[in-house]
């Protein structure tokens, strides 16, 4: 049975060009998102940018633009972005606009008639880079003794009046909501320190600003503008038509399923936002999904040391496929990873040209070559055969399981696990020398490699869409045959059917020598 299925990135702040942990979020997204489609699942990925708050007002004064005008050019960034990795979003969602405003503002009213906002006065630590208040024990030294955000962002004293959120009521409920729904926050790590926060005990919330004017402007209150993590973390509800469309389509799709967020932000997902949510009598997403960050050889990435990773100069340089398993294969999904092109190097030529690539490029290769490229009949299935399309069969259950847990790398794994068997398998059965006196047993052997292989193809669509394809276009598996109802016994490869000539697909990376001609 379909089910729904709603997934979202987090939205990206408009201050900067977007990087290699832009293009990570939003790709395990991308491929959550597609895995569900096959299933037949009714899908709703969204992603976008974040355009309000203090430090985008900075970042367009120091460009000498007005904060629209800046916003408007670096958001187009962010869909470059998305274009450039193909991405498969339903909508690319941006603060500035009017459904939005009208979406956060209900919002705030909600919240508002529970009784959970109350007027006050503001004065403590602010950082401007995190857009984030900070109590004076989470702060740490910094140069010179100069005070610092535990992110490490400036930080700056702040004095101004200020709405407040009574997030010191929703402690106990928090931790109760925690309790009831273990998955919640995931991975267990995160889980944990979220426990551990919340039940250090909580502090009011400031949620409005007036020592600045870009932002959403809070209802009925002239002076006062939203919080720009408020006006943000809406922007999941702003989609599917808060506070209520006649499509249905709030009533549908919410709660969301998955927040994917990376690690410096899960506070402001796995905290605020549910009680702002059981404040406004919503409930709270299912879960929240925080993974890690990423080095660069071995050191944080930064402007400063000129190692920011650019997507668009791997596409171009490596090819999108690669580029995109690359980035889920390398390191379990939740944990900081390092980036390396050497090691994206490595699995471009061990784990896609010479596993992948070399068994596909040679089981059909031999079709070609034995039997004039017409997929032969199979006889008889020996043992061997029917464990290794046993196997091929089981793929679609094991990696839904690693996908349902966000453990993108372990999908994968599964897949290679059987991209090893099947290696395994045609070098023990030698169809190139059994066919020169037994072409039937040949031919069954081609025929279990080419039904393994259209397994592997199929899963692989998640994640190398392009590679995938033209896998499944080379075994002449139709278009409408490449849903996930037809992994298992259903839309078996059909015995006689001419294929193409086969064209390789993950060729080796070779790496120039230095000084050669």
């Amino acid at each position: 049975m379909a089910e729904r299925f709603y997934i979202t990135t987090p939205i990206y702040y408009v201050n900067d060009v977007p990087h290699i942990g832009h293009a990570y979020t939003t790709l395990a997204c991308d491929v959550m998102a597609r895995f569900h489609r096959l299933n037949g699942d009714e899908v709703l990925f969204l992603t976008g940018t974040d355009e309000h708050g203090q430090k985008v007002e900075k970042a367009a004064a120091a460009a000498g633009e007005p904060p629209q005008t800046f916003v408007d050019g670096v958001s187009q960034n962010f869909r470059a972005l998305a274009k450039a990795m193909k991405y498969s979003n339903d909508d690319f969602i941006r603060t500035t606009e009017p459904r939005h405003i009208e979406a956060s503002q209900a919002l705030w009213k909600a919240i508002e008639a529970s009784g959970n906002i109350y007027l006050g006065g503001y004065e403590g630590w602010y950082s401007v880079r995190d857009e984030a208040f900070y109590a004076e024990d989470e702060l740490v030294a910094g140069p010179g003794g100069k005070k610092r955000a535990p992110t490490g962002a400036d930080v700056e004293w702040v004095k101004e009046p200020s709405y407040f959120f009574k997030l010191s009521a929703w402690q106990d409920r928090l931790l109760e909501f925690y309790e009831k729904n273990p998955q919640a926050v995931q991975p267990d790590s995160r889980r944990n320190e979220v426990i551990s926060f919340v039940a250090g005990g909580l502090r009011d919330l400031s949620i409005s600003r007036t020592s600045f004017t870009w932002g959403i402007p809070v209802p009925d209150a002239p002076g006062h503008i939203m919080y720009v993590w408020l006006d943000a973390l809406a922007n999941y509800l702003t989609e599917i038509g808060y506070p209520g469309g006649k499509d249905g389509k709030f009533a549908r799709f919410w709660p969301a399923d998955v927040h994917v967020v990376g690690k410096d932000i899960l506070r402001f997902h796995a905290v605020y936002w549910p009680a702002f949510l059981m404040a406004a009598g919503l409930e709270p997403p299912r879960r929240v999904f925080a993974h890690g960050w990423w080095t660069v050889e071995g050191e944080k990435m930064s402007k400063s040391l000129g190692n920011v990773v650019d997507p668009h100069e791997m596409i171009e340089r490596y090819g999108l496929d690669p580029f995109r398993y690359f980035l889920l294969r390398e390191v379990p999904f939740g944990n900081d990873g390092d980036f390396s092109q050497a090691a994206l190097i490595q699995r471009i030529n061990s784990d896609l040209a010479n596993d992948l690539g070399n068994l596909f490029q040679r089981s059909l290769s031999m079709i070609q070559s034995y039997f004039a490229g017409v997929l032969p009949k199979p006889a008889q299935f020996s043992d061997a055969d029917r464990l290794l399309i046993e196997q091929a069969t089981k793929l679609h259950p094991s990696v839904g399981a690693a996908i349902g847990r966000q453990a993108l790398h372990e999908a994968l794994g599964e897949i290679w696990r059987v991209v090893a068997d099947a290696n395994r398998y045609v070098d023990g059965e030698r169809p190139w020398t059994v066919r020169k006196t037994d072409s039937v047993r040949a031919g069954t052997v081609l025929y279990v490699l080419a039904e393994t292989v259209r397994h592997i193809a199929l899963l692989l669509q998640p994640f190398m869409p392009d590679s995938a394809a033209r896998m499944l276009d080379q075994l002449a598996v139709p278009v409408d045959a490449r849903t996930f109802a037809y992994c298992g016994v259903r839309g078996q490869l059909v015995s006689g059917v001419q294929l193409p000539k086969p064209e390789g697909i993950f060729p080796r990376y070779v790496v120039e020598e230095k000084g050669a001609a």
